[in-house]
């Protein structure tokens, strides 16, 4: 391991055992065996360097969800539900990665990443005929509750948030799933999550075929 990433490994370990105020640059150097001026001359300053412990911290829980993922294939509500709940675990678990990796003013590799698994569980059900809403919208929908809850919860620990989810889920889903639906949306929406498996299709014929259901929905 190189002395970056030694430092960043000793930085992330001080963060989980004693929040941000162990994250100090003697506490980091001596933790990843190296002399202070290291950090500064790789990093440029703290704030460098925790930028760089939150995206590998980030990037840890968006490879463990992409992993995860992949290997469901039971109800992609419930599935959706469990990786609702495992984001605000991971929010409450990591307060100082996810304040500075929520800013609006940062983007991070790790967090896109992220985001991609969150569109991927949305696609699943779409493709169930359940979704009633463009899949763009009920991922923004269900990201901006997720951070919303989070930041809810570190700032007011007793705040009851139960029902958010379901409320969020009551928005976009429908009771009558697609096909047969009489919702128009849903239908759509189960076509599209279909597309990517369709491979006869000219890059022409999916265009057209896209804008025609944008135009339908």
């Amino acid at each position: 391991m190189d002395a970056t990433a030694e430092i960043v490994a000793a930085a992330a370990e001080l963060l989980r055992t004693g929040g941000a105020r162990a994250v100090t640059t003697r506490a980091v150097a001596q933790a990843a065996g190296v002399q202070p001026p290291t950090i500064f001359r790789i990093f440029g300053d703290k704030d460098g360097l925790m930028e760089a412990v939150a995206e590998h911290v980030m990037a840890g829980y968006s490879a463990d969800k992409t992993v995860k993922a992949a290997a469901e294939d039971g109800d992609p509500v419930d599935d959706l539900r469990a990786a609702w709940h495992a984001h605000l675990q991971f929010g409450l678990s990591n307060p100082e990665v996810f304040q500075l990796l929520t800013s609006p003013r940062r983007s991070s590799p790790a967090v896109v990443a992220g985001e991609e698994v969150l569109r991927a569980r949305v696609s699943r059900v779409a493709a169930a005929g359940l979704l009633s809403v463009p899949e763009g919208r009920a991922v923004d929908m269900i990201r901006a509750a997720g951070t919303g809850a989070v930041l809810t919860l570190l700032s007011q620990p007793k705040a009851d948030l139960d029902g958010l989810l379901e409320a969020v889920l009551a928005s976009i889903l429908t009771t009558n799933p697609a096909p047969p639906a009489s919702d128009t949306v849903a239908v759509v929406n189960a076509f599209r999550a279909a597309m990517p498996d369709l491979p006869t299709l000219s890059d022409n014929e999916r265009s057209l075929l896209t804008e025609w259901l944008d135009r339908s929905a």
